[in-house]
């Protein structure tokens, strides 16, 4: 993606020596693609791949948490039908 990103401000950049709007269009371009990549919590420029690592974990604690909420939650609406379920299994049993 990023190759493709280089690729076509490249691209544009070539075009604005026909016409120079073209390098508007590279700079509205570039500064998208680092607003994008900040707003993901980084930058281009820190330490290579630890940024991809810090994501993945932020990824994981993210889906580990959504996890929890959901199986909280589950317990917490299911807990009165299985006690339910319970007593009158015992009741039937006596």
């Amino acid at each position: 993606m990023f190759v493709l990103l280089l690729i076509l401000i490249a691209v544009l950049f070539g075009f604005g020596f026909v016409h120079p709007i073209w390098w508007v269009a590279v700079a509205v371009l570039v500064y998208g693609a680092i607003r994008h990549g900040r707003d993901r919590g980084g930058g281009w420029g820190r330490g290579g791949d630890s940024y991809l690592g810090d994501r993945d974990y932020r990824d994981y604690q993210e889906r580990r948490d959504r996890q929890d909420r959901w199986d909280r939650r589950y317990r917490r609406q299911n807990r009165a039908r299985w006690q339910r379920e319970d007593r009158r299994d015992h009741e039937h049993h006596r």
